[in-house]
């Protein structure tokens, strides 16, 4: 990899695959995946489900092991760190946002957007500060106080995206961000999304099958059957292909 493709990719993904199983019942998940995931875009993976898109996003992010191939994350093969160094360097340089919040049922909103900020070492004051200024970008000024048992589904969504983002990492990553969310709340995530990617020059790697936020992408990844199967760049003069759209696709 040359220096000036370091500096633009933030993701390097080259010939990824992974199986679940054993013997008979073994099942090839990812199939020699190739992508990159660069810096001042967003970037979805879009496809049915079953089809790989959160084994690839979790192989990304280092919270599973691929079984082959390359993966380069700003320039670090994680494929030869040790899981504690992984562990280091996703709290510092990766932001995940689950499918299922994952908030700690007796914190606080402010207090689980903390969290990331307290592993690094920040002080709790500090921390809940810039917490407080994440969740009002999220439009959660309002519930700092209280606790996920007390909010909606999408407000759980928004603070989880707050969370994810508290500790401005260089990538982000969302297993469907926008399920829950209503389409104004969408949009304000999205625009967020585009901020911190296209404004700040960071990544954002996103696995959706809600077609209203399509339009968002700089590039849309189409995966069926473990693959890769079309790499589409989408910008005002070149929307999202119309089969992306279809049902059978998501």
């Amino acid at each position: 990899m040359t220096n000036d493709e370091s500096k633009q990719l933030a993701a390097r993904v080259r010939g990824i695959s992974k199986s679940f199983g054993d013997g008979e019942a073994r099942i090839k998940v990812l199939k020699g995946i190739d992508l990159d995931v660069r810096r001042g875009d967003i970037t979805m993976l879009v496809g049915p489900s079953g089809c790989g898109k959160t084994t690839l996003i979790s192989i990304i992010a280092g919270t599973l092991a691929a079984d082959e191939g390359e993966l380069n994350v700003f320039g670090h093969d994680l494929r030869q760190m040790s899981k504690a160094a992984i562990t280091r360097f996703r709290a510092h340089h990766i932001g995940f946002i689950f499918q299922a919040f994952n908030l700690i049922p007796t914190l606080t909103c402010a207090e689980n957007v903390s969290v990331p900020l307290l592993i690094q070492g920040l002080s709790a004051h500090k921390a809940e500060k810039r917490a407080r200024e994440v969740l009002a970008q999220v439009g959660m000024a309002d519930q700092i106080k209280r606790r996920p048992s007390q909010l909606s589904g999408g407000q759980q969504q928004r603070v989880a995206i707050a969370r994810a983002l508290v500790h401005e990492p260089k990538l982000i990553i969302c297993d469907e961000p926008t399920a829950a969310l209503d389409a104004k709340n969408g949009h304000v995530v999205m625009e967020l999304f585009e901020h911190v990617a296209r404004g700040q020059d960071r990544a954002v790697l996103i696995v959706t099958h809600d077609n209203r936020i399509f339009h968002h992408a700089n590039r849309i990844a189409g995966m069926d059957d473990g693959q890769i199967l079309e790499v589409h760049d989408v910008d005002a003069d070149h929307p999202p292909p119309e089969h992306l759209h279809a049902p059978e696709r998501l």
